[in-house]
């Protein structure tokens, strides 16, 4: 119970705020933009520090299935066990995991406002930073990817979008829409517009909003997060 020690009475009242599911075997939150989910370079509590305060009397803690980036918001999950983060990893690896997310992009609809988005990725380490960009599918260290879209409202100053990546790699849904030329507003490393209808746009306006996956204890569980307010404000913008 170390870990949940360093805990104050209010980190373990916030995490405990962020759950949407709980029962025996997983655990799901609703992550707020700004937290880092795991290994974060800032001097503050992760989402994986957090989880503490869900420690059992033995002191084992719940483990996260999967990240988020610091800044997008919406549905996270963690293992209540070790079976259920084994079944949980060989479900996601087998690509069972079905996520569901809203971006804000700019400027307007894609062209076409549906479809399928094809392009490989690679990794780039700039001095601390890592960078993806698209890359031909047999260069060194490409990895496959694959997103489909759909525009949910539109006008000439930005789109909302419904994305389902098909493959989970490092910042695909960032890169992806940047490379049909509608970068996920608030984001300037992949060319995000950094204000819209005359407002700034503080961060990245990107929120994971559903998750279906199979259960550890059978069947198949769906959850969905609603997004954070500020997202939610500017989302009510488009098309309004």
């Amino acid at each position: 119970m170390a870990e949940r020690a360093r805990l104050s009475a209010a980190d373990i009242d916030f995490v405990r705020g962020l759950v949407i599911h709980e029962d025996a075997d997983i655990l799901a939150l609703n992550k707020p933009p700004g937290l880092s989910s795991q290994g974060g370079r800032i001097a503050a509590h992760t989402l994986d520090d957090l989880l503490a305060a869900f420690a059992k009397p033995s002191g084992v803690k719940p483990r996260l299935v999967h990240r988020l980036d610091r800044d997008t918001s919406g549905v996270i999950l963690a293992a209540r066990s070790q079976p259920a983060a084994a079944f949980l990893g060989k479900a996601m690896m087998a690509r069972r995991f079905k996520k569901t997310y809203l971006a804000v992009v700019a400027p307007g609809a894609p062209d076409p406002r549906a479809g399928t988005i094809e392009a490989a990725l690679v990794r780039q380490d700039i001095g601390r930073e890592a960078y993806v960009r698209v890359s031909p599918a047999d260069a060194p260290g490409a990895q496959t990817a694959f997103t489909r879209y759909r525009t949910l409202t539109a006008d000439a100053v930005a789109a909302l979008l419904e994305l389902s990546p098909r493959t989970g790699r490092m910042h695909q849904l960032r890169v992806h829409l940047a490379s049909i030329g509608r970068p996920i507003a608030g984001d300037p490393r992949y060319g995000g517009a950094l204000a819209l209808y005359g407002q700034p746009v503080a961060r990245l306006m990107l929120h994971a909003a559903a998750l279906a996956f199979p259960h550890p204890a059978g069947g198949e569980t769906r959850i969905e997060a609603p997004p954070p307010a500020d997202f939610a404000a500017l989302a009510a913008r488009i098309a309004r």
